[in-house]
């Protein structure tokens, strides 16, 4: 995985509503699958946790914006889009992140530095 310039990362912030975090979770459970198996130009797609029980947070990265594009257009994107949106308390913030310094370890050359 090469993350140059020409790639594109999101930062995606949703707030569910309370008592809907356990769909939205298997919601982006199933996305994630599809996208996994579906779009080789997404490099990476986490989602995380937060210490707030109805907050996610969507970490996004492209080899590029034709690979985010590509992703966007994806049926099973269109449907986590629409489905999305009786979940969630308000529209998502998005942020588009442009790296500044990259560090990157491989899982090869992580297995090699422990001791």
């Amino acid at each position: 995985m090469s993350t140059t310039a020409a790639s594109y990362t999101l930062l995606v912030r949703f707030r569910v509503r309370t008592g809907a975090q356990a769909a939205f979770d298997a919601l982006t459970a199933r996305t994630v699958d599809l996208i996994r198996k579906h779009e080789p130009g997404t490099l990476l797609y986490a989602i995380h946790t937060t210490g707030v029980p109805t907050e996610r947070i969507f970490y996004e990265l492209y080899e590029d914006q034709e690979a985010f594009a590509f992703h966007e257009r994806q049926p099973h994107i269109q449907e986590f889009l629409a489905a999305r949106g009786a979940l969630l308390q308000a529209l998502p913030e998005v942020t588009v992140l442009t790296p500044t310094a990259i560090s990157r370890r491989t899982a090869q050359t992580s297995k090699g530095d422990r001791c």
